[in-house]
Order: structure tokens, then sequence, then C-alpha cells
């Protein structure tokens, strides 16, 4: 049996420990070749190892799993998708004939998405899969009415085009929105990040999730910094700068 050969991509180690634990101990012929919890290293370890099949966590702040997929050169392989969160996007994977599995990855179930990659490993170019997932996905995100936000002892159901940006403060985020209103969560940005997880979103600092949407200016320098429709200014980290330049350049 030729071992399918497997990457496993996901911003959080311990859950690639724990996916690799479950295919070791529970599926035969499968050979993780490679991880990555960097979004960019990924694109350039799936171009150069062309393997067989990709585990992929859709939702990580560096780059979503829908913008890692459409910049991919390589992409005649299987794709499984990871995700902590029931949403919009599973409907898109459905559609097109792709795996996913939520999280806690059930042992039963990773099984049987391995045995169906491996009865069509080199059968498939996901070129025009991925492109009709990330064309179903965007328009049902768009079409999402609301994001259920937690505070204060309610729920608070937000459209994520009311939302400037959002700012960390420790274990807490600051939910700034358009009218003026500011919503604080008792949740750190990257858990808000994943809630949030819209296209029209990106991470521009360690402490700043920003709707790119209500950006009117970018200033250039060392990393520059934005300013928002409310005037705020906000600086851009000069290892986040060349994402915001290819978010904004094809917005």
């Amino acid at each position: 049996m030729t071992p399918i050969k497997a990457i496993i991509v996901d911003d959080e180690p311990a859950a690639i420990n724990n996916l690799k634990w479950e295919l070791a101990n529970f599926c035969e012929g499968i050979e993780v070749v490679e991880t990555f919890t960097s979004p960019k290293e990924a694109i350039s370890g799936i171009n150069y190892l062309k393997p067989d099949c990709v585990f992929l966590d859709i939702e990580m702040p560096e780059k979503d799993g829908f913008t890692l997929l459409s910049e991919l050169m390589y992409k005649e392989f299987q794709l499984i998708i990871t995700t902590a969160y029931e949403n919009y996007a599973l409907k898109a994977f459905k559609e097109n004939a792709i795996d996913y599995l939520l999280k806690p990855i059930d042992s039963d179930e990773l099984r049987d998405a391995v045995e169906k990659v491996r009865s069509m490993v080199g059968t498939v170019d996901l070129s025009d899969k991925i492109k009709s997932v990330l064309e179903t996905a965007t328009t049902q995100q768009n079409q999402t009415a609301r994001i259920p936000l937690a505070a204060d002892g309610k729920i608070l159901f937000v459209k994520p085009e009311e939302i400037l940006y959002c700012k960390s403060d420790g274990n807490y985020t600051e939910v700034h929105k358009r009218d003026g209103k500011m919503i604080v969560l008792s949740k750190n940005l990257k858990e808000v990040e994943r809630r949030i997880n819209h296209p029209g979103f990106i991470r521009i600092h360690n402490s700043y999730f920003v709707n790119t949407s209500h950006i009117i200016e970018y200033i250039r320098g060392d990393g520059g910094y934005v300013v928002m429709e409310d005037q705020t200014q906000i600086a851009v980290s000069r290892s986040r700068k060349q994402d915001l330049l290819q978010k904004i350049a094809g917005a």
C-alpha cells in the first residue's frame, strides 16, 4: 500500500499534535510529511511538497483558509477541512464534495474521510472545486445577517458592516462600531477574530483586527498606519504590512 502523503495546517500546535496522534492510531497508510502553523509557510510547503492530502484549519488569524486556498499554485490534492465552528462555510464544502471534520475530531469520521481520500488520490484537481467553494462561501457570508457577541449577560447580534475594528485589552476585546458605541467582550482578540470570521476583516497588529471596508487611508512608513472612518489611527505591524496591502489591493 502506497502511503498517502499528508500535510496539516493549523495555527494551534496542540490541534496538530492531536490530529497526528489520531492519524497514527486510527488510520493506516497515511504519512504526515509536514505540518505548518503559519499559512504563509504552508503555501510554500504545499506547492513544493505536492501532498496527496491537506488537512486545513479554515479559521486562522494570519490568513484564513480561504485566502490560503486562493493563493496556492499546486491544487492536485484532496482537501479535508478541520474546524471548531459550524458556520456558513460548511455548506460550501458539502456542495463541492470537500470533506470537513468538526473539532474535536471523531476517530470514525476521520477514518472515513481518509478512506475517501485513498479512493480518490491522483484523480482530482481541486482548482475548480476551490474556485466554487470560494464563490459560494463569499456569497453565503455576505448574506449572513449578524454575528452573535456575548456581553453584559446578553447576546448582541451585530452585522459585520457595523464593526469598524476590534482592539485587544488583555483578556478582553473592545469592539468599536460605526455608530460610536463600543462593546466589551470577555474574550481575547484571537477568540473574537475566530467568532467574526469574515473575509473583509484582517489582523494588522497584535492588538487590532480591522474591517478593511472602513479604512479610508493607508499612510506608508516602516509598517505604516491606517485611518478608519471615525478618524482612529491604527499602526500596522511590519510583519503584517504585506498582508494588508494584498488585502486592500484586491478589494
